[in-house]
């Protein structure tokens, strides 16, 4: 899926599942500053959690080290984007882009969506150079303000 650098990982490995974890929560720290939250709900997620998980994983190592991760899944709706999270020590390297250009020509897809705290500027603009544009905007029960932006893949921009 999208050249040797991006691959699915098994993210029912408990070593696998630790890794994407890990990642998650260091990624998820920057955001929950960016939000201006202390307690940001993807920080409750544990690796077992991710281990158990029905969503698909895919990876981007730098070295031997994870370094980016995107999960996704599809359904009826479409193509949901659940996570996309970057290792912050591989911030500002197309990391996620790589990851979500691998995501968007590797599986069929007519509609993807992804839900972003309206506050995460780099989200926002790394999905709209995709072709995502917001569709609804909304407050979570934790007072996050967030964002759903949709693609069609007649609009999908290939970088």
């Amino acid at each position: 899926m999208g050249g040797a650098m991006v691959e699915l990982l098994d993210n029912f490995s408990e070593r696998v599942a630790i890794q994407i974890h890990t990642v998650f929560q260091l990624s998820y720290k920057v955001e929950a500053r960016l939000v201006g939250v202390d307690d940001f709900p993807p920080l409750r997620r544990t690796a077992s959690l991710i281990q158990s998980s029905s969503s698909r994983f895919l990876g981007r190592h730098v070295g031997g080290d994870l370094a980016a991760v995107v999960e996704y899944s599809e359904s009826e709706e479409g193509l949901s984007i659940d996570s996309v999270v970057v290792h912050p020590q591989y911030f500002r390297r197309g990391l996620a882009s790589q990851l979500l250009q691998s995501l968007l020509v590797g599986v069929p897809w007519e509609i993807a969506y992804v839900d972003t705290a309206a506050a995460n500027d780099p989200a926002l603009e790394l999905y709209k150079k995709f072709g995502f544009s917001e569709s609804k905007r909304w407050k979570t029960a934790d007072g996050i303000e967030k964002v759903r932006l949709d693609c069609r893949h007649a609009d999908f921009a290939s970088t």
